[in-house]
């Protein structure tokens, strides 16, 4: 699996990966390609209407998508509860399965044209004791897309998760901004000094918005001529 999409990635947790991701998809459907939305694993699930157990980013990414995938196909692993997943795995009496884990993302990736597979939290999250999502992105061999999320400290958070992701051999191909402090002050040096520092294109500054379904966050992301370079033919 090889530059036949990108890795998700982000500055910390909840500030926005799922949702960039959703508008990512939608984004790149408009351009004509048949995407498949991966969040590789999910820990916190609740029960639906009909009582099954689901996500909620897995939920926002399979809507998203118009490839025909199943809940499970988008969410290959989730666990009931909310917290780090190898924590959540060792909660429900098991651990993370890398070889496992890797064969179900590529099997859904393989359905689309290009596969966006979306980690948990910031770059360097736990799995087991030897692999960690940094490894994940590497053993997928994908370029990576950093969601920056705005508010205090962003800068230096950003800056550290691209020395982490090029010193892994990894090509950081662009960020995405997103608003998380709609007070937050100076953005516009903040994404100066950004887009100075991370060396790689910005796709798009999505504001905080009232209704963050995919579509109004796709119309945020507006620079995707920049990942032409390593996107396959529609």
């Amino acid at each position: 699996m090889s530059n036949k999409g990108f890795f998700i990635t982000g500055t910390d947790t909840e500030i926005g990966k799922t949702c960039i991701t959703a508008g990512l998809t939608v984004a790149l459907q408009n351009a004509g390609l048949r995407v498949a939305p991966i969040k590789s694993l999910a820990a916190g699930q609740f029960q639906d209407g009909e009582g099954r157990w689901v996500n909620e980013d897995v939920q926002h990414l399979h809507a998203a998508q118009t490839l025909g995938l199943t809940l499970d196909e988008v969410g290959p692993l989730q666990f009931r509860t909310p917290c780090a997943p190898h924590i959540a795995a060792r909660l429900e009496g098991g651990s993370i399965d890398r070889d496992a884990l890797l064969q179900k993302v590529r099997a859904t990736a393989a359905k689309g044209d290009v596969a966006l597979v979306e980690g948990v939290g910031g770059f360097r999250v736990p799995l087991n004791d030897q692999w960690d999502t940094a490894d994940l992105a590497v053993d997928l061999r994908l370029p990576v897309i950093l969601v920056v999320g705005l508010r205090l400290g962003c800068i230096n958070h950003a800056l550290l998760t691209a020395e982490a992701i090029r010193s892994r051999g990894l090509v950081l191909a662009a960020w995405v901004a997103n608003t998380v402090d709609a007070a937050m002050p100076h953005v516009a040096d903040n994404l100066a000094a950004l887009a100075a520092g991370l060396a790689a294109p910005c796709l798009g500054h999505v504001p905080r918005l009232a209704s963050p379904d995919p579509a109004a966050v796709a119309a945020h992301l507006t620079q995707l001529s920049a990942l032409l370079p390593v996107l396959p033919e529609a």
